[in-house]
């Protein structure tokens, strides 16, 4: 694996000092400890935007860029960081300081955090752009508004513009470079292997919660430290719930569990998702529908060419997936749950087949479901080298689908593979998870 260097943090702070107008200030505050219960704490994981930007994993610290006007000015990247406490590293462990942040990380200067709302006045009052993630946190607005509040006290007259500064990081962080990509290999190589682990000990009788141990077992015995989102175990009909986590029911003979599981490794994340049968073999029904969904990925991998546009596997996908459910006599648009398909945003209000209910890829990389604020504009986003994305198809027949034959009820499918573009077209991330037919049903049988 490849830690991402100084240097590489240095680089993306100044691309997006370039990206920001003369005279603007951009905050980036980083995660805070976020409560379980009681006085127990989630393990923390630092924000993704404060990360790229820094590599810093300690709690409540702030990043402050100071996009400089000239010559006579130039850029500064400040950290507001937690100052050393003995009692505290007793407890959790040897913190960075200020004294050293800078040094460490490559930055201009250092403050303790307890300084932010002293410094931060004078900053956005003489800024000529202020660009954060206004609107989504209460706290940090609240904190911002007393900011400008504090240096207008100071008649020093803010009247810079507040700018939302993820469309322009997430484009940033859109192109992968290639240590990046080696951290998503390696997650990729790791969550592979827990998904085989997963197979090979799935069996009549088991639990759900068997399965996702197996992963974890793999995923940390690997390298990952933990997963990059809870993962989904889903057996028989809980595989028609999309975001199934209860992970706790019994695995039953003639049944399909869909795993959808991928770990975190230095922050980048796998997102991989295999559906195989509970008795190591499938059904005529269900292979019947598996082999749908299986053609439907490989011709949207295949539609992920640098230059095509986003939306391309989506709509290859979707073109085979009705007609395979149409050939097998099954409408793919019936009214489930009482509820008609969605409206399809992306096609001027075209209706999206029901039992075909998501979008088949999403950004990936170091949040499971990326680069969300990336800049669109009018026109369909094109694939380009260096950008990773997920194609996962997917059909499900909830078990009260009254309009399909009682043998398609209750069978979910989704395959998903992690898909990096580059300059000769896709390269799959997790192609070593097996998804053909006959090879899933040989690692089963103990092969």
């Amino acid at each position: 694996m490849t830690p991402i260097s100084l240097d590489e943090h240095r680089r993306r702070r100044g691309n997006l000092l370039r990206a920001m107008a003369p005279g603007a200030v951009a905050i980036v505050p980083g995660a805070l400890p976020a409560r379980r219960n009681g006085d127990v704490d989630y393990p923390f994981r630092q924000d993704s935007d404060f990360w790229y930007l820094t590599g810093f994993g300690e709690s409540g610290a702030t990043l402050v860029l100071r996009r400089g006007k000239g010559d006579d000015e130039g850029d500064a990247a400040i950290l507001f960081c937690q100052e050393r406490d003995a009692k505290d590293e007793l407890y959790n462990g040897e913190r960075l300081g200020p004294d050293r942040a800078a040094e460490a990380l490559g930055l201009d200067s250092a403050h303790p955090a307890s300084a932010l709302d002293e410094c931060l006045p004078p900053l956005v009052g003489a800024a000529d752009a202020i660009y954060c993630a206004f609107g989504e946190e209460a706290a940090f607005d609240q904190r911002l508004s007393g900011w400008l509040a504090q240096a207008r006290a100071r008649r020093l007259h803010p009247n810079g513009e507040v700018r939302g500064l993820k469309p322009l990081l997430h484009e940033l962080r859109l192109f992968k470079s290639a240590a990046e990509v080696e951290l998503m290999r390696a997650a990729a190589a790791i969550t592979v292997e827990g998904h085989l682990r997963a197979m090979r000990h799935c069996a009549p009788g088991g639990r759900e919660a068997d399965l996702e141990a197996e992963l974890l077992h793999a995923f940390l015995r690997g390298g990952a430290r933990s997963s990059a989102y809870p993962a989904i175990v889903a057996s028989g009909a809980n595989a028609c719930v999309l975001h199934y986590q209860a992970n706790a029911a019994a695995l039953k003979a003639g049944d399909l569990v869909l795993i959808d599981a991928g770990c975190e490794v230095e922050h980048y994340a796998a997102d991989l998702t295999r559906t195989f049968p509970v008795s190591g073999r499938f059904t005529p029904a269900q292979a019947a529908l598996y082999e749908i969904v299986q053609e439907a990925q490989q011709q949207a991998i295949a539609a992920c060419q640098p230059g095509a546009a986003f939306e391309a596997a989506d709509e290859a996908a979707l073109k085979v997936m009705v007609a395979g459910l149409e050939r097998l006599g099954i409408d793919p648009s019936p009214t489930v749950n009482g509820v008609a398909a969605d409206d399809d945003d992306a096609n001027e209000g075209a209706k999206r087949p029901a039992l075909c209910p998501h979008r088949t890829s999403h950004w990936l990389g170091l949040d499971v479901h990326d680069c969300a604020a990336a800049q669109f504009g009018d026109e369909p986003r094109a694939l380009a080298p260096g950008m990773a994305l997920t194609v996962e198809p997917g059909i499900y027949l909830p078990p009260h689908l009254k309009t399909v034959a009682a043998k398609w009820r209750g069978i979910g499918v989704r395959i998903e593979d992690d898909v990096l573009i580059t300059a000769d077209g896709p390269e799959v991330l997790t192609e070593g998870a097996p998804k053909d037919i006959a090879e899933i049903e040989r690692i089963m049988a103990g092969g």
